[in-house]
């Protein structure tokens, strides 16, 4: 006996139907743009058509009324141009009833002569004078006569075409105008609907060719790209409207964002690779200054003239440390907004920036018990880098030592007001300046003035800290005789 017959597993996984089957098996709803597409063209096609049928109507029930008063004024001007008593009073009354009208009169020289006498009717005739009516009254009649009363007649009167005299007057039953005009209207909304099916048929197609069906390009290749970053865009169109600028901009915008994900995971691993380095340089700079320390207690006049060397770069390192590791954060946290006194505020900063009376001074311009709304520990991170930043350019002037020997190497200001419901709080400083190559991308990560032991984060980490305060840092002006920096906190 033959042994059963195993099914791969693979391919019974290829047989077995999808999880979502069910779902696949729904009936779809249309796609929204394009069906609401679809449905406003028709609809707006038909508002046309409506608009034009209103006036097609006011025009055929004029048409009526003029056909039957010409054709009763032709069988008066037969009547009253045979010999007198060629036709008996029958026979004039069935022509002049011909034209399917039941009364004629015809005004001459203000005479009214009754040329077929009106029968007697139920309801008094609505008048309509066609010499001269207003665009609502002709639109108004159809509705009179769609929906007015079966018995319902109208006379209606004109100036005489064939024959001399004022003018003349009919007297016609209403519902036979009902019962063309009724069809009129049925004939002129089927033509309307044909129009409008087939107008708005055309347009979609139009439309969906050159708008629906690229705008679902555009959105697949978004999709695409959302699930998938590194996937390979489809090559842009090279039309030369709208959507085709919009492809071109989309296919850039996407190859900087995958270039932008690319920096980003090498920076990832380079942020934790440095993080692993400052941490371990951070103890060797611990142990490193503990030795210093030791070194400290030596007799030797060497080690002695080299220590203050030594723990200034030390100080140096660390420094460097601390700082990377500050800007590496994701996020620097928000800031706790107290009533800070700006003049202690200024002068704690001062100290910490290495402000003093013999080198580099402190001026204060600030009126009095000014206090600003703002972190204290932020504030003062910012002045410290903004004061630092300035006395470190002035000591770096070559020309400034010689010339003021003796006396303060320069002077920072720190001036403060309010303008408009802003404390704008100003340090000017009496340095160089900043080179023109470097004040463009000064706020930019890593972009140093020149100091020696700077790291180019100090005013990307101030700007940082004076946002998160819905606040603004910026360089006002800079040149050889100093350079100001503007700080701007609400409040």
């Amino acid at each position: 006996m033959r042994p059963p017959r195993v099914i791969p597993r693979d391919l019974f996984d290829r047989l077995r139907p999808p999880a979502d089957w069910r779902e696949r098996l729904k009936p779809q709803a249309p796609d929204g743009l394009s069906s609401r597409l679809l449905l406003l063209t028709v609809l707006f096609t038909l508002a046309v058509q409506a608009l034009i049928v209103g006036p097609n109507a006011a025009s055929f029930h004029e048409r009526w009324l003029m056909d039957r008063l010409q054709a009763a004024e032709l069988a008066s001007v037969g009547v009253e141009a045979l010999p007198y008593s060629a036709v008996d009073d029958q026979t004039a009354e069935q022509l002049l009833r011909i034209g399917g009208v039941s009364a004629v009169a015809i005004s001459d020289q203000g005479v009214m002569r009754q040329l077929l006498q009106a029968p007697n009717l139920a309801r008094a005739p609505d008048f309509i004078d066609l010499r001269g009516r207003s665009t609502g009254s002709k639109l108004l009649d159809p509705v009179r006569t769609l929906f007015g009363h079966p018995d319902r007649s109208i006379r209606a009167r004109a100036a005489p075409r064939y024959r001399s005299g004022d003018f003349i007057d009919v007297v016609a039953p209403a519902e036979p105008l009902k019962i063309e005009l009724r069809a009129f209207l049925l004939n002129s909304l089927l033509v309307s609907i044909i129009i409008s099916v087939v107008a708005g048929g055309l347009l979609y197609a139009g439309l969906a060719f050159l708008v629906l069906q690229p705008l679902r390009r555009v959105t697949r290749s978004i999709e695409g790209f959302a699930a998938d970053p590194q996937t390979v865009a489809p090559t842009p169109s090279d039309r030369h409207d709208e959507i085709g600028r919009v492809e071109r901009e989309l296919a850039v915008m996407q190859e900087e964002v995958r270039q932008a994900l690319r920096s980003r995971s090498r920076l990832v691993a380079l942020g934790e690779a440095v993080a692993k380095i400052n941490h371990d340089l951070r103890n060797m700079l611990t142990s490193a200054q503990i030795a210093s320390e030791r070194l400290a207690d030596s007799a030797d006049p060497q080690v002695a003239k080299a220590l203050p060397r030594l723990e200034r770069a030390l100080g140096r390192a660390a420094a460097l440390t601390r700082n990377v590791l500050d800007y590496g954060k994701s996020e620097e946290p928000a800031p706790v907004k107290n009533r800070v006194a700006l003049a202690p505020a200024v002068t704690s900063a001062a100290e910490d920036a290495g402000l003093e009376a013999h080198g580099v001074r402190l001026v204060k311009a600030l009126p009095g018990r000014f206090a600003v709304q703002a972190d204290p520990d932020q504030l003062h991170r910012i002045l410290v880098n903004l004061m630092r930043n300035a006395r470190q350019a002035i000591e770096r002037d070559s020309a400034r030592a010689p010339r003021r020997k003796g006396g303060p190497l320069g002077s920072v200001m720190v001036e403060a007001s309010r303008e408009d419901g802003w404390c704008v709080i100003r340090i000017v400083d009496d340095g160089p300046g900043i080179p023109p190559r470097l004040s463009e991308r000064l706020f930019e990560p890593f972009v140093s003035g020149g100091s020696a032991d700077g790291t180019g984060l100090g005013l990307t980490i101030s700007r940082e800290l004076a946002t998160n305060h819905q606040g603004e840092l910026r360089l006002v002006e800079t040149g050889p005789t100093g350079t100001t920096f503007e700080l701007r906190l609400p409040g």
